[in-house]
């Protein structure tokens, strides 16, 4: 009997043997990715087991032979480095996507031998400090997805051009060497998205742009891109998303804008683009406009309220004039507009809630008139109302108080009265109720303390009154509380004392609150700012303020305290503002034993219109860091207590800026902000005596010193020239003597200089700064000499006699009426004989007591003062 033929079982045991050594060189190449890469998420790798097929695992897909064609593992929070070498050798693979992972360490060059590639994605990953690896080889990919990825170095123009049949190209968010636009990719005429964001892309948009008309989109945001957009831009009528937000593109915008039908997001934001918006009229399509910070202008055209998909409008920083569209956004099913820092002008349109779905209503710093339209009311949806600084009036309409999603309610200055509504309590979301320089009236509505989601109440300058609720205290996380400048009276509540765990702000200034101020300040509070200014308070300062350790701004001015100085307050390092002026305070400051660091960021104190005693506080000036060394020159200059948020929109929230009334000029100037680099010195109208230290040489950036209505003695230290950006200077009222220091002259920056009413002598510093000032920076000091005063130096001769006195008057009038000088001579003469007599009369037989009473008598009379009223002191 004869064998079978044995070929035949030799090649039906070679199909069986060819797809398993397949799928085991396959498996050992995927046990060995595994193996180099750690996740949190423990269902990737679950099913990677021996036991399966690899067809199995999660994130693997092959085809009809089992060879695998695709790994799909991102957003799976790998991390690890990508063994390439190996995955490069799987001969079948198509597709290779580990995007939004943590992957890192280098891609070497082995990423070329994957020439079946169509679709690569290791786009968000950590690869970091080195370029983009050859792939030039990779001619079959039609998605390229490589953008947030740590890439440097050279832009990979040229890897690119042999990838004809590209149909997305996302290469943005790589740190790339600075370069133009190339040509390179303009020969990729199947690209239907092009992704060039954010890497380092320089110089113009070339106008074959217009060539690559398959393009749904195109994103160049975030470069260093200039000049004019192209007009071939028009050319990309598939278009439905176009940005080329924060360049520098100039002119208008481009004509053809008009033939991009199909645009639905548009993003030019943030350029220098001028002209109007006839070019957008036709753009049916659009749900999202942003077209901030450039210089557009005209008005809005008529059809934007046409737009029935637009639910996003973002045109603030323009100069845009006229009215808004009345029917804008009447059609959108959400809603967001920002048309704020514009000229736009007549009421505000009233059906931009007509479907109750408006969320974002931004609409400061514009010129909109009339109330705000009653169907805002209704708008149940909105979260943030900003229609501060504008010029609208009349009643807030009853229920916007209370909308139950409202976030943010800004209605500040505007001219907007009547009542906060007790309806406030339905606003269960509100955080930020911001209503200062309006004509609120009425009290305080308790139901306030009910929305205990409230960070921050701002309703400074309006007209309120009563008393501060107590209930208020149940507001427990709030951080600012604003009510400066009411009508507001009664006692401090004690508990705004000890729940100030997350308080940071507290001004209650310029009120008629009395009694003291609560000493229930609680250990560990985060007071940054506390107000108390122009008030009726009285009795000592509150021990408990050494509490407050984080505090930078105290104002108690302008009331009745009667207290010596605070030396504790040494311990309040952060203070930066010290404002004690026009109380009671009495008794010496500084020049103590108290040794160490204190006052050192003190920016402005002003203790003036006190009866503070002693000597100038010397040791205090050497401690003053803050007025010796300028740290702003490194940094942009800022305001204090400016702190600005993004609360899920482009509206910037500035949630308070501290303020101050500082005397400049004898006039009393409230800056409504502080620079961070204005320093002061204000020591006036106390009872200070001795010399101005040399120290305050030392205080180089001071821009205010006045220490004027004292009893200051010897010289003007010439130390003070060092004070070189000393714009204010008051030593008026004083007892000063020597000359004037020449150095002074140096003073560039000084604008006012008040030395008078003092004892100095010597001529007056020519040259500078001091040609410029009067005769009244100078008065009543009969020593001195030259310009602008009228007296010469090195003679008594006037060159132009000063003013007759009434006496001198009288006298004239006496000589021309013929009482001339001989019966003056005679009169002296009589008058010295009778003045020797009587003191020869006097030196006998001693006082006589009629002369004795009635020259004391008319010397009491001299000192006695008219009034009791303290000078600076208020009256109430």
């Amino acid at each position: 009997m004869s064998r079978p033929p044995i070929y035949p079982f030799i090649l039906l045991f070679c199909f069986f043997l060819l797809p398993s050594g397949i799928q085991s060189n396959d498996l050992q190449i995927l046990m060995k990715l595994k193996s180099a890469l750690q996740t949190s998420n423990t269902n990737v790798f679950s099913s990677w087991e021996s036991r399966n097929s690899i067809c199995n695992f999660t994130g693997i897909s092959c085809n009809s032979d089992d060879s695998i064609t695709e790994i799909e593992l991102s957003y799976q929070n790998l991390t690890g480095v990508l063994p390439l070498d190996s995955i490069c050798q799987l001969q079948s693979l198509e597709k290779l996507s580990f995007g939004f992972n943590y992957l890192h360490g280098p891609i070497m060059d082995d990423l070329k031998n994957c020439v079946k590639l169509q679709y690569l994605d290791l786009s968000n990953n950590l690869f970091t400090g080195w370029s983009v690896p050859e792939i030039s080889s990779l001619s079959q990919l039609r998605y390229l997805h490589l953008k947030l990825c740590g890439f440097s170095g050279a832009f990979p123009w040229k890897s690119v051009q042999n990838m004809t049949g590209l149909v997305s190209l996302s290469l943005g968010d790589n740190p790339f060497n600075p370069s133009p636009f190339s040509n390179e990719v303009l020969l990729l005429t199947n690209l239907t998205w092009l992704y060039l964001s954010n890497c380092s892309i320089q110089g113009t948009i070339p106008a074959e742009i217009g060539n690559l008309k398959e393009l749904t989109n195109l994103d160049l945001a975030y470069n260093n891109m200039t000049g004019k957009i192209p007009v071939e831009i028009g050319n990309l009528v598939n278009l439905w998303q176009l940005e080329l937000y924060n360049n520098s593109f100039t002119g208008k915008l481009p004509i053809g804008l008009r033939n991009l039908t199909k645009l639905e997001m548009f993003d030019f934001s943030n350029n220098y683009l001028e002209g109007d918006l006839s070019e957008l009229r036709f753009l049916t399509n659009l749900v999202s406009l942003q077209l901030y910070q450039n210089e557009l202008s005209g008005q809005v055209p008529a059809e934007f309220g046409n737009f029935t998909k637009l639910v996003n409008l973002s045109m603030y920083r323009n100069s845009f004039t006229g009215p808004l569209p009345h029917n804008l956004l009447s059609w959108a099913k959400t809603g967001f507009i920002d048309v704020s820092e514009n000229f736009f002008t007549g009421p505000v349109p009233p059906d931009m809630c007509k479907q109750g779905t408006l969320w974002l209503l931004a609409m400061l710093q514009n010129n909109l008139t009339g109330e705000i339209p009653a169907s805002y009311a209704n708008c149940s949806t909105l979260r943030f109302f900003v229609v501060n600084q504008n010029l609208l009036s009349g009643n807030i309409p009853i229920g916007i108080w209370g909308l139950p999603n409202v976030v943010h309610i800004d209605i500040s200055f505007n001219d907007i009265d009547g009542p906060i509504t007790s309806d406030i309590k339905n606003a269960k979301s509100l955080v930020y109720l911001v209503a200062g320089h309006n004509r609120l009236s009425g009290e305080l509505p308790t139901a306030i303390s009910e929305v205990t989601s409230l960070k921050s109440i701002q309703l400074n300058d309006n007209r309120l009154t009563g008393e501060i609720p107590y209930m208020i205290c149940n507001v427990s996380f709030l951080e600012i509380l604003d009510i400066a400048n009411n009508i507001l009276k009664g006692k401090i509540p004690q508990c705004l004392g000890n729940f100030s765990y997350y308080l940071r702000v507290m001004n209650l200034g310029m009120n008629n609150f009395e009694g003291t101020i609560p000493d229930t300040f609680a250990k560990g509070n985060q007071l940054r700012t506390i107000v108390f200014n122009d008030n009726n308070l009285r009795g000592l300062l509150p021990k408990s303020f050494i509490y407050c350790s984080n505090l930078e701004v105290l104002d108690l001015g302008n009331n009745m305290i009667n207290d010596l100085f605070p030396y504790w307050f040494e311990a309040l390092t952060n203070l930066q503002v010290l404002v004690l002026k026009s109380n009671k305070f009495h008794g010496p400051i500084g020049n103590h034993n108290t040794r160490g660091v204190f006052f050192f960021k003190l920016r402005i104190l002003d203790l003036s219109h006190n009866e503070f005693t002693g000597l100038l506080p010397r040791n205090y000036f050497e401690n003053f860091n803050a007025m010796m060394i300028n740290d702003e020159g490194r940094h942009e200059p800022h305001y204090m207590g400016e702190s600005s948020q993004y609360q899920d929109t482009m509206v910037v929230v500035v949630t308070y800026q501290d303020s101050v009334v500082v005397t400049m000029k004898g006039l009393e100037i409230k800056l409504q902000r502080i620079l961070t680099i204005f320093t002061t010195i204000d020591l006036s109208s106390n009872k200070f005596q001795g010399v101005i230290p040399e120290v305050l040489g030392r205080l180089t950036i001071l821009r205010l010193l006045n220490l004027s209505h004292n009893s200051l003695t010897g010289h003007i230290p010439s130390s003070l020239a060092k004070l070189s950006a000393l714009e204010s200077l008051d030593l008026s009222s004083n007892s000063l003597t020597g000359e004037i220091p020449l150095q002074l002259t140096d003073l560039t920056f000084l604008a006012m200089l008040n030395l008078s009413q003092n004892q100095l002598i010597g001529p007056i510093p020519r040259g500078k700064q001091f040609a410029t000032f009067e005769n009244n920076s100078y008065d009543r000091n009969l020593g001195l000499c030259g310009f602008p005063l009228s007296s010469k130096c090195g003679t008594n001769e006037l060159t132009q006699p000063a003013p007759p006195s009434a006496f001198q008057e009288d006298n004239d009038s006496l000589f021309a009426s013929g009482f001339g000088w001989k019966a003056v001579l005679i009169g002296y003469g009589c008058g010295l004989l009778f003045g020797l007599a009587m003191g020869y009369v006097v030196f006998k037989i001693r006082k006589p007591k009629w002369l004795v009473r009635f020259i004391e008598g008319k010397q009491k009379d001299k000192k006695r003062r008219p009034n009791n009223q303290r000078p600076g002191q208020r009256r109430n």
